[in-house]
């Protein structure tokens, strides 16, 4: 397994032209996804990279997987934002803790999933204990998108219908 790169969206298929109305003549490329990950623990209270996405991508999913549980004493947040804007976030203000495995994810700004813009923009998570300091957390920050053009267009146009 291996890292590959490359400068702009893979469109696959078999059909890159519509050339008529039935199957097999009907452009059928799509996009790949992909994905980057990164960690954050109990101390990761300000924003930390997690990842940087390519302009125009569009984001899929957000998965965090919590391997040890977040326990501060009267809340317990985890929040991903893409540049800024809160994309996402995990637990709340309550004094249950964020447990081990996958958290659900409340999603915020679904703008920014459509297109995360015409620059590049760095995906970073935070964790956000209130009342008595969290003696325990970590988690990985997974984001799951599409790379597209970096106008959001699903490159070449052209041979879209």
């Amino acid at each position: 397994m291996g890292f590959a790169s490359h400068l702009g969206p893979w469109r696959l298929g078999t059909v890159k032209d519509t050339t008529g109305t039935t199957a097999g003549t009907i452009s059928n490329m799509g996009l790949t996804t992909v994905a980057q990950s990164g960690a954050i623990t109990r101390t990761t209270t300000t924003d930390t990279r997690v990842a940087v996405l390519p302009a125009g991508s569009q984001i899929l999913n957000i998965y965090i997987d919590v391997t040890a549980a977040f326990n501060a004493g009267t809340g317990n947040t985890i929040t991903v934002k893409a540049g800024a804007t809160t994309i996402g976030t995990v637990g709340g203000a309550t004094t249950t803790p964020i447990a081990t495995g996958r958290a659900s994810v409340t999603y915020a700004s679904p703008s920014t999933f459509v297109n995360v813009g015409s620059s590049d923009v760095i995906i970073t998570g935070v964790f956000a204990p209130v009342g008595t300091a969290a003696s325990t957390g970590a988690a990985t920050i997974t984001i799951e998108y599409v790379v597209r053009a970096s106008n959001g267009a699903q490159a070449p146009t052209a041979a879209q219908n």
